[in-house]
C-alpha cells in the first residue's frame, strides 16, 4: 500500500487582492523542499473570508481556477484550497479539487458561517465529495463543517483522510483543536486542518493552528500564528492495521442525511 505525501501551507491573506495572493503563495509552492501528492490552501485562500461578493466571486474557468491547475501540473499534485464562486445569480464558497491533468471536482460549503453573515450572501451546498487520488479516499470538507460530525461521518470506512481548510478565528482555537481530535477519533482517519494567520479586513485575528492529526488523535505537529508549511507522508499500512486491530466502525449506528 502506498504512502500518500501531503503539504499544508499555512500563511497570511492579501484581504481582497486575488492576484496578490496567487503570486505570494506560487512562491511558496516553488519553494517547497520535496515533492508532495496534495498541496492544501487555507479557506477563501484568494481572498480572506470576505463577504463582498461583487468585489471576490470569479466564475469557474477563470483567474483562480486556471492559476490551481497550473500549479497541479507544475507539481505533479493535487491542488485544493476554497474560493467565493460566482455562478448565474448565486454565489458558494466552493473548494476545489483540481489534478494534474486539469481534472477538476469541486464541493461547495454546507454550513455557511451565520455568524459572519455568510449565509446572508452565499448558496449552501448539498453533496460532499470524496475523491480517490493515488490510491487513497480523501474527504474535503470547509471550516465551520467541523462542528457538524453527522456531515462528516465516516460511513463505512469511505474515506482515508478527512480534509479541513479554513479561516478559523484565534479565539475559538481551543475548539478547533478539540474538534478536529475528535473527528479523526470517531472517523478512525487521519484529519488535517490548515488554517490561516493574520489579521483579516474585518479586523479578526486568525493564528493558524494548521496540524495534522493521525488515526488515534494524535497531533503529528502544530503550527502557531507564523508562515510555514508543513509535509508529512501519510502510511497506508499502518492505517489499515489500525483499523482492523479496532473496527470500532462495525459498531457504528446505521443513518442516512436527507
Amino acid at each position: 500500500m502506498e504512502d500518500l505525501r501531503i503539504t499544508l501551507i499555512q500563511t497570511d491573506l492579501y484581504w481582497e487582492n486575488t492576484i496578490a495572493n496567487l503570486a505570494m503563495l506560487e512562491e511558496k509552492v516553488h519553494t517547497l523542499e520535496s515533492a508532495t501528492d496534495l498541496i492544501v490552501l487555507p479557506e477563501m485562500f484568494n481572498s480572506g473570508f470576505s463577504q463582498n461578493v461583487k468585489q471576490t466571486a470569479e466564475p469557474m474557468n477563470l483567474t483562480t481556477h486556471r492559476w490551481m491547475r497550473q500549479m497541479a501540473a507544475q507539481t505533479d499534485a493535487v491542488v485544493t484550497g476554497s474560493f467565493a464562486v460566482k455562478e448565474g445569480n448565486r454565489f458558494v464558497n466552493r473548494l476545489l479539487w483540481v489534478e494534474p491533468d486539469g481534472t477538476t471536482a469541486f464541493y461547495d460549503k454546507r454550513h455557511l458561517y451565520r455568524m459572519g453573515f455568510e449565509n446572508e450572501h452565499f448558496t449552501a451546498g448539498s453533496e460532499r465529495i470524496i475523491r480517490n487520488w493515488r490510491g487513497w479516499n480523501i474527504c474535503p470538507l470547509i471550516c465551520y463543517d467541523l462542528r457538524f460530525p453527522i456531515w462528516s461521518r465516516n460511513v463505512h470506512l469511505e474515506y482515508d483522510l478527512l480534509l479541513y481548510v479554513a479561516s478559523w478565528p484565534a479565539q475559538r482555537n481551543h475548539v478547533w483543536q478539540s474538534l478536529l481530535t475528535a473527528r479523526a477519533l470517531e472517523n478512525l482517519t487521519y484529519v488535517a486542518g490548515v488554517n490561516r494567520i493574520g489579521t483579516d479586513g474585518n479586523d479578526i485575528e486568525h493564528i493558524g493552528g494548521t496540524v495534522l492529526y493521525d488515526f488515534k488523535g494524535i497531533s503529528q505537529n502544530t503550527l502557531n500564528a507564523e508562515e510555514s508549511i508543513l509535509q508529512f507522508t501519510l502510511s497506508k499500512s499502518e492505517l489499515t492495521r489500525f483499523r482492523e486491530k479496532f473496527p470500532a466502525h462495525l459498531d457504528a449506528d446505521g443513518f442516512e442525511i436527507i
